[in-house]
């Protein structure tokens, strides 16, 4: 089993590699460790040689005392537990099956971010809590935004699915590689209202999780209860909002222990004057063949309704295949069926197929639906 430390750590291991402390750290090198506890990250607090890291969580209980053996060294370095009974594919699985049943979608969370930044009495919260709010709606991204290819690339590296890697890369000066990242505000957002809220409950509707293999899925608006819409305490929300940022981060982590180089589900929070949608898109790629990519997306806007669509790109060749709920978005966007074929045949492309259909494509059933039920 490895331990390979977090981004949060990141700064301590550089620091550590190029100080005193990095003389046991050698490639091949052997260092007693022991487990200190669990951070209010989630993480894995461990003291090996001189030097207190924090990890993911093993999944695994780990003894009192064990040994670990130095794999590489660097920005990343990776450590071998050695001694305990552990199987490589458990570290990932029984993460899994911690955060599945705790997973929700961002909607539960955008309804309540929504509503407390309507009110002017949510002035009244500790100046932190307003800040932490600020900071994640500053995460989101916005239509004009995804509107541009440079845009959409940057909203999709600060999804939080990649956090952990563009920190571990960051210089150690670098303090602000997490300041506009999804993951980055919700690990911020809810280390703070845990002291400031008991845990309470969020909304009862169900999103599908963004499990691989089960095609992506649109997430509507969720509107809050009535006995919060109504209320003039915005306290009374904190409860809610802490269940639901711990459920958005289940639900991202989720998507980062399934995520692979060939294929991987991000879902990007989007904000107007309106209020805030979820875009899901899903890349995948076909290892046997280099230029062979497909990448689905699903949208739920309140004047439009869900849609979901599919491109497929082998090599200069591209399918664009569109669902949508309502007749009247499905006419919309056929509308735009020949302004879309001219700025593609812009670009060098040949359009092998363009369609969009009535009614919306039935969700695969896999593997991933079966540790779903496995694990409820």
């Amino acid at each position: 089993m490895i331990i390979q430390p977090t981004s949060v750590a990141a700064l301590t291991w550089l620091g550590a590699a190029a100080g005193a402390s990095s003389e046991g750290w050698r490639i091949g090198n052997v260092l007693s460790a022991r487990p200190l506890g669990v951070n209010e990250q989630g993480l894995l607090v461990l003291q090996i040689g001189a030097l207190t890291v924090e990890a993911e969580a093993p999944g695994t209980k780990l003894p009192p005392q064990f040994q670990v053996r130095v794999l590489s060294v660097g920005a990343q370095p990776q450590l071998e537990i050695l001694g305990v009974d552990t199987h490589p594919d458990s570290t990932v699985h029984q993460a899994l099956r911690e955060r599945l049943p705790q997973q929700n979608g961002y909607a539960p969370l955008l309804a309540t971010v929504g509503a407390l930044s309507q009110w002017s009495i949510a002035k009244q919260l500790p100046p932190y809590v307003r800040s932490a709010l600020a900071l994640l709606e500053h995460s989101m991204s916005t239509p004009r935004e995804l509107a541009t290819a440079d845009g959409l690339r940057q909203a999709v590296n600060r999804s939080g699915l990649f956090l952990e890697a563009q920190l571990a890369q960051a210089p150690a000066s670098d303090a602000t590689t997490a300041h506009d990242d999804m993951k980055g505000s919700l690990l911020r957002l809810v280390a703070i209202l845990k002291g400031q809220a008991m845990l309470g409950e969020s909304s009862d509707s169900e999103v599908d999780p963004p499990l691989l293999y089960r095609g992506v899925v649109p997430q509507g608006r969720i509107p809050l209860p009535l006995e919060l819409a109504n209320t003039t305490d915005a306290t009374e929300l904190l409860p809610r909002l802490y269940t639901d940022v711990q459920a958005a981060l289940a639900r991202l982590e989720v998507a980062q222990l399934q995520a692979n180089p060939n294929h991987w589900i991000v879902e990007i929070p989007v904000q107007d004057e309106d209020g805030a949608d979820v875009l899901q898109l899903s890349l995948k790629h076909e290892p046997e063949a280099e230029q062979d990519w497909t990448m689905g997306f699903s949208l739920d806007l309140p004047s439009l309704g869900p849609i979901v669509g599919e491109l497929h790109l082998r090599g200069l060749r591209l399918s664009v295949r569109l669902w949508a709920q309502h007749r009247d978005t499905v006419d919309l966007l056929e509308n735009q069926f020949e302004d879309l074929r001219q700025r593609l045949g812009a670009t060098g492309l040949f359009l092998d197929q363009l369609s969009c259909q009535f009614g919306l494509p039935q969700a695969g059933s896999s593997m991933s639906a079966v540790f779903l039920k496995a694990t409820v």
